[in-house]
Protein backbone atom coordinates (compact mmCIF):
# COMPACT_ATOMS: atom_id res chain seq x y z
CA UNK A 1 0.00 0.00 0.00
CA UNK A 2 0.39 0.85 1.52
CA UNK A 3 1.70 2.92 0.27
CA UNK A 4 5.40 0.57 0.11
CA UNK A 5 9.37 1.12 -0.73
CA UNK A 6 12.26 -0.60 -2.69
CA UNK A 7 15.17 -0.15 -4.61
CA UNK A 8 15.46 -1.98 -7.44
CA UNK A 9 18.65 -4.64 -7.17
CA UNK A 10 20.41 -7.13 -8.94
CA UNK A 11 20.42 -9.97 -6.48
CA UNK A 12 20.47 -13.64 -6.76
CA UNK A 13 18.40 -15.25 -10.01
CA UNK A 14 15.45 -17.58 -9.47
CA UNK A 15 16.84 -20.44 -11.26
CA UNK A 16 15.14 -23.55 -10.69
CA UNK A 17 13.15 -22.09 -8.30
CA UNK A 18 10.10 -21.69 -11.08
CA UNK A 19 6.20 -22.54 -10.34
CA UNK A 20 6.69 -25.86 -10.18
CA UNK A 21 9.68 -26.20 -7.98
CA UNK A 22 9.44 -27.13 -4.79
CA UNK A 23 10.89 -25.20 -1.92
CA UNK A 24 13.63 -26.42 -0.22
CA UNK A 25 15.06 -25.93 3.15
CA UNK A 26 14.67 -27.64 6.54
CA UNK A 27 15.82 -27.78 10.34
CA UNK A 28 19.15 -26.64 11.24
CA UNK A 29 22.22 -29.62 10.93
CA UNK A 30 22.53 -28.85 14.89
CA UNK A 31 18.56 -30.74 15.07
CA UNK A 32 17.90 -27.99 17.05
CA UNK A 33 14.54 -26.13 16.82
CA UNK A 34 14.22 -23.96 13.10
CA UNK A 35 14.35 -20.51 13.58
CA UNK A 36 12.73 -18.23 11.08
CA UNK A 37 12.78 -14.95 10.93
CA UNK A 38 9.92 -12.59 9.66
CA UNK A 39 9.61 -9.42 9.18
CA UNK A 40 6.34 -7.41 9.55
CA UNK A 41 5.73 -3.48 9.09
CA UNK A 42 5.42 -1.20 11.83
CA UNK A 43 1.40 -1.01 12.06
CA UNK A 44 0.25 -3.87 10.46
CA UNK A 45 -0.94 -5.76 13.49
CA UNK A 46 -1.24 -5.25 17.35
CA UNK A 47 1.46 -6.24 19.62
CA UNK A 48 -1.21 -8.76 21.27
CA UNK A 49 -2.80 -10.12 18.32
CA UNK A 50 0.77 -10.57 16.69
CA UNK A 51 2.48 -12.53 20.60
CA UNK A 52 -1.05 -14.86 20.12
CA UNK A 53 -0.01 -15.69 16.70
CA UNK A 54 3.43 -16.39 17.57
CA UNK A 55 2.82 -18.28 20.57
CA UNK A 56 -0.02 -20.50 18.83
CA UNK A 57 1.93 -21.15 15.76
CA UNK A 58 5.16 -22.70 17.80
CA UNK A 59 2.89 -24.61 19.68
CA UNK A 60 1.04 -26.26 16.39
CA UNK A 61 4.44 -26.53 14.71
CA UNK A 62 6.76 -28.25 16.86
CA UNK A 63 10.71 -27.55 16.74
CA UNK A 64 10.04 -23.83 14.98
CA UNK A 65 11.25 -20.91 16.93
CA UNK A 66 9.47 -17.15 15.50
CA UNK A 67 11.53 -14.18 15.63
CA UNK A 68 9.04 -11.99 14.45
CA UNK A 69 10.72 -8.16 13.77
CA UNK A 70 8.80 -4.96 13.48
CA UNK A 71 10.72 -3.13 10.34
CA UNK A 72 9.77 0.75 10.61
CA UNK A 73 8.72 2.54 7.26
CA UNK A 74 11.46 5.23 7.46
CA UNK A 75 14.60 3.03 5.51
CA UNK A 76 13.08 0.05 4.34
CA UNK A 77 13.98 0.06 0.71
CA UNK A 78 17.84 -0.04 1.40
CA UNK A 79 17.00 -2.74 4.28
CA UNK A 80 15.14 -4.88 2.02
CA UNK A 81 17.38 -4.27 -0.68
CA UNK A 82 20.45 -5.66 1.59
CA UNK A 83 18.11 -8.40 2.78
CA UNK A 84 17.70 -9.70 -0.32
CA UNK A 85 21.30 -9.65 -1.88
CA UNK A 86 22.39 -11.18 1.70
CA UNK A 87 22.93 -15.42 2.11
CA UNK A 88 20.83 -15.22 5.06
CA UNK A 89 18.06 -12.87 4.40
CA UNK A 90 14.79 -13.09 6.76
CA UNK A 91 12.22 -15.98 5.65
CA UNK A 92 9.29 -14.22 5.36
CA UNK A 93 8.77 -10.62 4.52
CA UNK A 94 5.54 -8.13 4.34
CA UNK A 95 5.71 -5.89 1.27
CA UNK A 96 3.50 -3.51 -0.16
CA UNK A 97 1.14 -4.89 -2.84
CA UNK A 98 2.18 -2.77 -5.75
CA UNK A 99 6.30 -3.28 -4.76
CA UNK A 100 6.35 -6.92 -5.45
CA UNK A 101 7.18 -6.30 -9.42
CA UNK A 102 10.34 -4.75 -8.03
CA UNK A 103 11.04 -7.36 -5.76
CA UNK A 104 10.90 -9.80 -8.35
CA UNK A 105 12.56 -7.98 -11.24
CA UNK A 106 15.35 -8.53 -8.49
CA UNK A 107 15.32 -12.22 -8.65
CA UNK A 108 15.43 -12.45 -5.11
CA UNK A 109 11.84 -13.38 -4.52
CA UNK A 110 10.63 -17.49 -4.34
CA UNK A 111 8.08 -18.20 -7.31
CA UNK A 112 5.19 -19.63 -5.46
CA UNK A 113 2.49 -20.23 -8.53
CA UNK A 114 2.72 -23.64 -7.39
CA UNK A 115 1.40 -23.08 -4.01
CA UNK A 116 -1.61 -20.60 -5.09
CA UNK A 117 -4.23 -23.68 -5.11
CA UNK A 118 -2.84 -24.76 -1.81
CA UNK A 119 -3.59 -21.54 -0.59
CA UNK A 120 -6.71 -21.28 -2.23
CA UNK A 121 -5.71 -18.30 -4.13
CA UNK A 122 -9.58 -18.84 -5.82
CA UNK A 123 -11.18 -17.35 -3.12
CA UNK A 124 -8.75 -14.07 -3.37
CA UNK A 125 -9.86 -10.44 -3.88
CA UNK A 126 -9.15 -9.65 -7.49
CA UNK A 127 -7.69 -6.48 -6.74
CA UNK A 128 -5.45 -7.34 -3.96
CA UNK A 129 -3.64 -10.56 -6.05
CA UNK A 130 -3.04 -8.99 -9.17
CA UNK A 131 -0.06 -6.93 -8.49
CA UNK A 132 1.47 -10.06 -6.92
CA UNK A 133 0.75 -11.91 -9.80
CA UNK A 134 3.81 -10.79 -12.74
CA UNK A 135 4.01 -12.16 -15.87
CA UNK A 136 2.13 -14.95 -14.90
CA UNK A 137 3.44 -15.77 -11.84
CA UNK A 138 2.43 -15.37 -8.41
CA UNK A 139 5.45 -13.68 -5.99
CA UNK A 140 3.40 -11.79 -4.11
CA UNK A 141 0.32 -13.74 -1.73
CA UNK A 142 -1.74 -11.30 -0.66
CA UNK A 143 -2.38 -10.64 2.74
CA UNK A 144 -4.69 -7.37 3.44
CA UNK A 145 -6.43 -4.31 1.48
CA UNK A 146 -6.56 -0.97 3.24
CA UNK A 147 -7.04 2.44 2.59
CA UNK A 148 -7.22 5.69 4.81
CA UNK A 149 -10.48 7.59 6.08
CA UNK A 150 -10.57 10.59 8.63
CA UNK A 151 -10.23 9.06 12.30
CA UNK A 152 -11.96 11.82 14.53
CA UNK A 153 -12.32 12.41 17.99
CA UNK A 154 -16.31 12.14 18.95
CA UNK A 155 -16.10 14.05 21.98
CA UNK A 156 -13.94 17.53 20.42
CA UNK A 157 -17.12 17.24 17.42
CA UNK A 158 -19.93 16.46 19.88
CA UNK A 159 -18.29 19.63 22.05
CA UNK A 160 -18.64 22.18 19.28
CA UNK A 161 -21.45 20.44 17.87
CA UNK A 162 -19.65 19.44 14.42
CA UNK A 163 -20.75 16.59 11.87
CA UNK A 164 -18.77 15.02 9.30
CA UNK A 165 -18.08 17.05 6.62
CA UNK A 166 -19.45 16.15 3.16
CA UNK A 167 -17.43 18.02 1.07
CA UNK A 168 -13.68 19.80 1.25
CA UNK A 169 -14.90 23.39 1.86
CA UNK A 170 -16.89 21.67 4.57
CA UNK A 171 -14.07 19.92 5.74
CA UNK A 172 -11.88 22.91 6.10
CA UNK A 173 -14.50 25.32 7.80
CA UNK A 174 -15.28 22.58 10.57
CA UNK A 175 -11.55 22.04 11.15
CA UNK A 176 -10.82 26.09 11.47
CA UNK A 177 -13.26 25.45 14.12
CA UNK A 178 -11.91 22.63 15.55
CA UNK A 179 -8.74 24.40 16.14
CA UNK A 180 -8.79 26.21 18.86
CA UNK A 181 -7.16 26.16 22.52
CA UNK A 182 -5.16 23.28 23.38
CA UNK A 183 -6.60 21.57 20.48
CA UNK A 184 -5.50 20.95 16.72
CA UNK A 185 -7.94 21.09 14.23
CA UNK A 186 -6.54 18.27 12.64
CA UNK A 187 -3.06 16.42 12.85
CA UNK A 188 -1.42 16.47 9.85
CA UNK A 189 2.45 16.29 8.89
CA UNK A 190 4.04 17.80 6.32
CA UNK A 191 5.44 14.96 4.47
CA UNK A 192 1.83 12.79 4.01
CA UNK A 193 2.14 12.39 0.45
CA UNK A 194 -0.15 9.86 0.18
CA UNK A 195 -2.81 12.38 1.86
CA UNK A 196 -1.56 14.63 -1.02
CA UNK A 197 -1.95 12.13 -4.09
CA UNK A 198 -5.57 12.26 -3.22
CA UNK A 199 -5.97 15.67 -3.42
CA UNK A 200 -3.78 16.16 -6.33
CA UNK A 201 -6.48 13.33 -8.57
CA UNK A 202 -9.18 14.97 -6.94
CA UNK A 203 -8.23 18.00 -8.75
CA UNK A 204 -7.71 16.38 -11.73
CA UNK A 205 -4.04 15.84 -11.72
CA UNK A 206 -1.22 13.18 -11.21
CA UNK A 207 2.10 12.64 -9.64
CA UNK A 208 3.36 11.15 -13.03
CA UNK A 209 2.11 10.60 -16.75
CA UNK A 210 3.08 8.54 -19.87
CA UNK A 211 3.15 10.34 -22.85
CA UNK A 212 5.40 8.73 -26.21
CA UNK A 213 6.40 5.42 -24.19
CA UNK A 214 7.81 7.74 -21.50
CA UNK A 215 7.37 8.47 -18.22
CA UNK A 216 6.99 12.73 -17.16
CA UNK A 217 6.74 14.03 -13.80
CA UNK A 218 3.71 16.16 -13.21
CA UNK A 219 3.35 17.69 -9.94
CA UNK A 220 3.97 21.16 -12.05
CA UNK A 221 0.40 21.10 -13.82
CA UNK A 222 -1.82 23.42 -12.38
CA UNK A 223 -4.03 20.42 -11.09
CA UNK A 224 -1.44 19.13 -9.34
CA UNK A 225 -0.36 22.72 -7.78
CA UNK A 226 -4.25 23.14 -6.94
CA UNK A 227 -3.74 19.73 -4.83
CA UNK A 228 -0.86 21.30 -3.17
CA UNK A 229 -2.25 24.31 -2.16
CA UNK A 230 -5.56 22.27 -0.47
CA UNK A 231 -3.23 20.23 1.33
CA UNK A 232 -0.86 23.34 2.67
CA UNK A 233 -4.06 25.04 3.82
CA UNK A 234 -5.54 21.50 5.91
CA UNK A 235 -1.82 21.11 7.59
CA UNK A 236 -2.02 24.42 8.70
CA UNK A 237 -5.16 24.03 11.14
CA UNK A 238 -2.73 21.86 13.30
CA UNK A 239 0.49 21.63 14.93
CA UNK A 240 1.96 18.55 12.73
CA UNK A 241 5.66 19.20 11.60
CA UNK A 242 6.43 20.13 8.45
CA UNK A 243 9.54 18.24 8.08
CA UNK A 244 8.38 15.07 9.19
CA UNK A 245 6.56 12.08 7.77
CA UNK A 246 3.30 10.51 9.87
CA UNK A 247 5.60 8.01 11.77
CA UNK A 248 7.80 10.84 13.66
CA UNK A 249 6.40 11.03 15.76
CA UNK A 250 3.82 8.27 15.70
CA UNK A 251 0.54 10.02 14.85
CA UNK A 252 -1.57 7.13 16.98
CA UNK A 253 0.65 8.81 19.68
CA UNK A 254 -0.26 11.92 19.34
CA UNK A 255 -3.66 11.17 18.39
CA UNK A 256 -3.93 9.07 21.98
CA UNK A 257 -3.66 11.96 23.88
CA UNK A 258 -7.34 13.85 23.46
CA UNK A 259 -6.34 16.89 22.28
CA UNK A 260 -6.04 16.41 18.15
CA UNK A 261 -10.11 16.47 16.42
CA UNK A 262 -8.96 14.98 13.32
CA UNK A 263 -6.05 11.92 11.41
CA UNK A 264 -5.75 10.60 8.01
CA UNK A 265 -5.08 6.96 8.48
CA UNK A 266 -6.20 3.15 8.17
CA UNK A 267 -9.28 2.62 10.81
CA UNK A 268 -6.92 0.10 12.37
CA UNK A 269 -4.85 2.58 13.98
CA UNK A 270 -7.82 2.73 16.63
CA UNK A 271 -6.35 -0.74 17.86
CA UNK A 272 -2.76 1.34 17.62
CA UNK A 273 -4.09 4.64 19.64
CA UNK A 274 -5.86 2.05 22.23
CA UNK A 275 -2.51 0.17 22.90
CA UNK A 276 -1.62 3.86 24.21
CA UNK A 277 -4.76 5.29 25.52
CA UNK A 278 -7.60 2.80 26.62
CA UNK A 279 -9.71 5.34 27.45
CA UNK A 280 -10.02 6.61 23.81
CA UNK A 281 -12.36 3.56 23.22
CA UNK A 282 -15.98 4.60 21.80
CA UNK A 283 -14.59 8.16 21.34
CA UNK A 284 -12.96 7.28 17.74
CA UNK A 285 -15.42 7.73 14.97
CA UNK A 286 -14.49 7.62 11.25
CA UNK A 287 -15.64 9.28 7.67
CA UNK A 288 -14.44 9.37 4.37
CA UNK A 289 -11.91 12.09 2.71
CA UNK A 290 -14.14 14.49 1.52
CA UNK A 291 -14.18 15.20 -2.16
CA UNK A 292 -14.71 18.35 -4.15
CA UNK A 293 -18.83 17.98 -4.29
CA UNK A 294 -20.47 15.88 -1.78
CA UNK A 295 -21.90 13.08 -4.14
CA UNK A 296 -18.60 11.04 -4.35
CA UNK A 297 -16.25 11.24 -1.34
CA UNK A 298 -12.38 12.10 -2.16
CA UNK A 299 -9.93 9.92 -4.23
CA UNK A 300 -7.48 8.26 -1.90
CA UNK A 301 -4.58 5.77 -2.17
CA UNK A 302 -5.51 2.26 -2.43
CA UNK A 303 -3.32 -0.49 -1.26
CA UNK A 304 -1.92 -3.67 0.89
CA UNK A 305 0.59 -5.94 2.13
CA UNK A 306 1.49 -9.48 0.04
CA UNK A 307 4.14 -11.81 2.06
CA UNK A 308 6.76 -12.77 0.02
CA UNK A 309 9.66 -15.87 0.86
CA UNK A 310 13.21 -14.48 -0.45
CA UNK A 311 15.14 -16.93 -2.84
CA UNK A 312 17.84 -16.24 0.11
CA UNK A 313 15.93 -17.78 2.74
CA UNK A 314 17.40 -21.01 4.24
CA UNK A 315 14.49 -22.72 5.29
CA UNK A 316 12.51 -22.29 2.53
CA UNK A 317 9.48 -24.77 3.29
CA UNK A 318 9.17 -23.92 6.86
CA UNK A 319 8.91 -20.35 5.83
CA UNK A 320 5.92 -21.61 3.17
CA UNK A 321 3.80 -22.71 6.49
CA UNK A 322 4.25 -19.50 7.74
CA UNK A 323 2.81 -18.03 4.97
CA UNK A 324 0.26 -20.19 4.44
CA UNK A 325 -1.07 -19.56 8.54
CA UNK A 326 -0.69 -15.74 7.48
CA UNK A 327 -2.93 -15.97 4.62
CA UNK A 328 -5.25 -18.63 5.84
CA UNK A 329 -8.44 -18.18 6.93
CA UNK A 330 -8.52 -17.93 10.91
CA UNK A 331 -5.82 -15.30 10.64
CA UNK A 332 -7.64 -13.63 8.34
CA UNK A 333 -10.50 -12.98 10.21
CA UNK A 334 -7.99 -12.38 13.18
CA UNK A 335 -6.48 -9.55 11.57
CA UNK A 336 -9.38 -7.79 10.57
CA UNK A 337 -11.55 -7.52 13.60
CA UNK A 338 -8.46 -6.47 15.06
CA UNK A 339 -7.11 -3.83 12.91
CA UNK A 340 -10.38 -2.92 10.09
CA UNK A 341 -8.06 -4.27 7.44
CA UNK A 342 -9.99 -5.72 4.29
CA UNK A 343 -9.44 -9.59 4.47
CA UNK A 344 -7.27 -11.47 1.46
CA UNK A 345 -10.72 -13.31 0.73
CA UNK A 346 -14.14 -12.96 -1.08
CA UNK A 347 -15.53 -14.88 0.79
CA UNK A 348 -14.18 -13.62 4.28
CA UNK A 349 -16.05 -9.79 2.72
CA UNK A 350 -18.41 -10.12 5.82
CA UNK A 351 -16.26 -10.15 8.78
CA UNK A 352 -16.56 -6.60 9.77
CA UNK A 353 -19.98 -6.04 8.77
CA UNK A 354 -21.32 -3.20 10.86
CA UNK A 355 -18.01 -2.18 11.66
CA UNK A 356 -18.23 1.94 11.56
CA UNK A 357 -14.06 2.11 10.64
CA UNK A 358 -14.59 -0.25 7.87
CA UNK A 359 -17.86 0.87 6.72
CA UNK A 360 -15.72 4.42 6.03
CA UNK A 361 -12.91 2.82 4.27
CA UNK A 362 -15.32 0.78 1.87
CA UNK A 363 -17.21 3.88 0.88
CA UNK A 364 -13.66 5.58 0.23
CA UNK A 365 -12.04 2.59 -1.56
CA UNK A 366 -14.78 2.69 -4.66
CA UNK A 367 -13.01 6.03 -5.74
CA UNK A 368 -9.51 4.57 -5.27
CA UNK A 369 -5.92 5.09 -7.25
CA UNK A 370 -2.70 3.44 -7.54
CA UNK A 371 0.51 5.28 -8.17
CA UNK A 372 1.71 5.48 -11.41
CA UNK A 373 2.15 1.67 -13.14
CA UNK A 374 5.91 1.89 -13.31
CA UNK A 375 8.47 -0.38 -11.98
CA UNK A 376 10.43 2.72 -10.97
CA UNK A 377 7.83 4.40 -8.92
CA UNK A 378 9.65 2.45 -6.16
CA UNK A 379 12.65 4.54 -6.77
CA UNK A 380 11.03 8.00 -6.46
CA UNK A 381 9.58 6.70 -3.10
CA UNK A 382 13.02 5.44 -1.89
CA UNK A 383 14.38 8.89 -2.36
CA UNK A 384 11.73 10.90 -0.78
CA UNK A 385 11.80 13.47 -3.05
CA UNK A 386 7.77 14.00 -3.12
CA UNK A 387 8.34 14.83 0.76
CA UNK A 388 10.54 16.95 0.23
CA UNK A 389 8.66 19.18 -2.05
CA UNK A 390 6.41 19.26 0.35
CA UNK A 391 8.55 20.15 3.17
CA UNK A 392 9.56 23.04 0.96
CA UNK A 393 6.66 24.65 -0.15
CA UNK A 394 5.31 24.00 3.35
CA UNK A 395 7.98 26.29 4.62
CA UNK A 396 7.41 29.01 2.29
CA UNK A 397 9.39 28.38 -0.70
CA UNK A 398 7.39 28.97 -3.75
CA UNK A 399 5.17 26.20 -4.97
CA UNK A 400 5.52 26.43 -8.85
CA UNK A 401 9.76 26.32 -8.69
CA UNK A 402 10.04 23.61 -6.51
CA UNK A 403 7.26 21.21 -8.64
CA UNK A 404 8.74 22.03 -11.18
CA UNK A 405 11.89 20.11 -9.74
CA UNK A 406 10.97 17.83 -8.00
CA UNK A 407 8.35 16.78 -11.87
CA UNK A 408 12.06 16.69 -13.21
CA UNK A 409 13.87 14.91 -10.81
CA UNK A 410 10.89 11.89 -11.11
CA UNK A 411 10.74 12.02 -14.88
CA UNK A 412 14.42 10.97 -14.56
CA UNK A 413 14.29 8.55 -12.36
CA UNK A 414 10.93 6.80 -13.69
CA UNK A 415 13.08 6.98 -17.08
CA UNK A 416 16.10 5.22 -15.94
CA UNK A 417 17.20 2.18 -16.95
Amino acid sequence: MKYRILALAAVFALGACGSDAKPTGGAPASGGPAKLTVWIMDGSITKELLKTFETGYEAAHQGTDLDIQIQAWDGIGERVTAALASTDAPDVIEVGNTQVAQYAASGGVQDLTGKVTDLKGEDWLPGLAQPGNIDGKQYGIPWYAANRVVVYNKDIFAKEGIKAPKTRDEWLNITAKLNKGQNQGIYLTGQTWYALAGFVWDEGGDLAIQEGGKWKGALDTPQALAGMDFYQRLQALGKGPKDADEANPPQHEVFAQGKVAQIIAVPGIASRVLEVEPKMKDKMGFFPIPGKTADKPGTVFTGGSDLIIPVASQRQDQAYEVVKALAGEQFQTELAKAMSFVPNRTSLAGVLAGDEGTAAMATAAANGRATPNTPNWAAVEATSVVKQYMTAVLTGADPAAEAKKVSETITTTLNSK
